[in-house]
């Protein structure tokens, strides 16, 4: 037991910073990568049996990450705040609550396939858009060049445009 502790403490020095500043490009805010910095350490290394190896640990820890950090996303959509209900405003002209539904349509409709993606196109995707990484830090965590990350990128766009199109002919 002692000897997987200390393990675990290497995977905790070497991959914290990873872990936090992908957290921080995903949140956009310090204490809230902080926090879940923290649990992501935490639930990896309640599963860490579970880590097959088929992958680099960071993409297994920032996949644990992004997770906790949707996870922290539903949990604050149910929070409301009573006192600021009479702050709330609304849009000037009718149409717009319409074009926000639609909005809100067409976002779970590319988080829904994006998550039928395939790998790697998905983490890349991801990494890109909501860990805001360059295309040369993605290549780092894969392991291959930054036309790769690049390419891979452009692809997994690609695809889910176009699944886009063919569900709204």
């Amino acid at each position: 037991m002692a000897e997987l502790d200390k393990e675990f403490e290497q995977i905790y020095t070497i991959y914290f910073n990873d872990v936090y500043l992908f957290l921080k490009r995903l949140s956009k805010d310090r204490s809230v990568a902080e926090e879940i910095t923290s649990e992501t350490f935490f639930k990896a290394m309640r599963s860490i049996d579970s880590f097959r190896g088929d992958c680099d640990i960071r993409i297994w820890l920032c996949q644990i990450a992004k997770n906790c950090y949707y996870s922290y996303l539903k949990r604050r959509q149910r929070i409301v705040d009573v006192e600021n209900v009479d702050n709330v405003s609304f849009p000037e002209h009718g149409n717009s609550i319409e074009e926000q539904i639609l909005q809100q349509d067409d976002v779970a409709q590319i988080h829904r396939l994006l998550h039928e993606l395939p790998e790697p196109y998905k983490e890349v995707f991801m990494l890109r858009v909501f860990g805001e990484l360059s295309f040369k830090q993605i290549a780092s965590i894969f392991h291959k060049t930054d036309n790769w990350a690049c390419v891979t990128y452009h692809r997994a766009k690609n695809k889910i445009i176009k699944q886009m199109e063919e569900s709204n002919e």
